[in-house]
């Protein structure tokens, strides 16, 4: 495994480990292969893992701290806050408040079977809290020795800047891959001039550009069948370009995922990207994108690609997008 500097201070490899996908969202849970694809990523060098309090209502959480609190020196543990979700699992609400911001930190110290989490993320940015009143929050927890680092998720510009002029953002969290590319304008440059690491999350646009996502047999209860991108209207486009794509990685001697993270890991010694997967032989496939050069050539043949399927449908439905901050 490489890694790359955190913070001026930890040492990350440079791919993570995201854990969502082994409690939430994707297909059925299989703990018993999940406790053995954290035990392998302890194997591999991965110590970048990734989770939140909403995954699974707390279940991530715990699964987790089965092999979390037995390796805690190897494992540089990454957790979220915020989003309230109804029994079944649907997010509701978002609470970025100072009173709920210390009931969530108590509660994954609790689930999780820690004293300290490394990095502690607002899951989203609140609308109706200011954010220096909610990172001012965050900021008294790092004072009282429960979290060691603060992180946004899906953050504007301004509002990064603004909450890191009350107390320093050590890594901003947000969507990035070959089909979404929104942070390049703004986001990427300036959490390179503030010194915050950028950590993609869904860098395989959730499974697509692995060329092993059949779109028309997803379960009827995943949760990519509520976002436009997986749906029917752009399903000819996006198997075109996954088939594409993996003719490319193909002719490098690799497999599309690792192209697809490589590209990723490309952009910029201050990103590390946290594919996430519940399944041992994913994460070795995964973790060999570290080892990806890409060339000029090869730059030019994925932009070529991607200019010829354009219709890749939106990231998001409007109820998901109504979370994500553009003040």
């Amino acid at each position: 495994m490489k890694y790359r500097t955190f913070a001026n201070k930890e040492q990350l490899s440079a791919i993570g480990l995201g854990c969502m996908s082994m409690s939430h969202a994707y297909g059925v849970p299989d703990d018993p292969e999940s406790i053995e694809t954290l035990h392998l990523a302890l194997d591999l060098g991965i110590n970048f893992w990734d989770t939140a309090d909403v995954y699974g209502n707390g279940k991530n959480e715990e699964l987790i701290s089965n092999v979390l609190s037995t390796n805690r020196d190897k494992i540089f543990i990454a957790t979220k806050f915020g989003f309230r979700a109804t029994p079944d699992g649907k997010l509701s609400t978002f609470d970025g408040s100072p009173a709920y911001i210390k009931q969530a930190v108590e509660a994954s110290l609790k689930r999780l079977k820690i004293e300290t989490i490394d990095l502690y993320y607002a899951h989203r940015i609140d609308p109706n809290v200011p954010v220096e009143e909610m990172v001012g929050a965050m900021a008294e927890l790092v004072k009282e020795g429960k979290v060691r680092y603060l992180g946004l998720s899906e953050a504007s510009a301004n509002s990064i800047r603004r909450a890191n002029a009350v107390h320093p953002i050590s890594a901003l969290q947000s969507e990035y891959s070959l089909l979404t590319r929104d942070v390049e304008a703004e986001i990427l440059p300036v959490c390179k001039e503030l010194g915050i690491t950028f950590v993609p999350f869904s860098p395989l646009a959730r499974g697509l550009m692995t060329n092993t996502l059949n779109l028309s047999e997803l379960a009827d209860t995943d949760f990519r069948k509520t976002l436009p991108r997986y749906q029917e209207q752009n399903q000819d486009n996006n198997q075109k370009l996954a088939e594409g794509f993996a003719e490319i990685a193909a002719q490098k001697g690799c497999s599309a995922a690792q192209l697809a993270l490589g590209w990723v890991l490309a952009q910029g010694d201050h990103v590390i990207p946290i594919p996430g997967t519940k399944k041992r032989s994913k994460l070795k496939d995964n973790a060999g994108s570290v080892d990806i050069t890409l060339t000029a050539n090869d730059l030019q043949q994925i932009e070529a690609l991607l200019a010829e399927y354009p219709n890749t449908g939106s990231r998001y439905n409007e109820s998901n997008l109504k979370f994500v901050d553009k003040n």
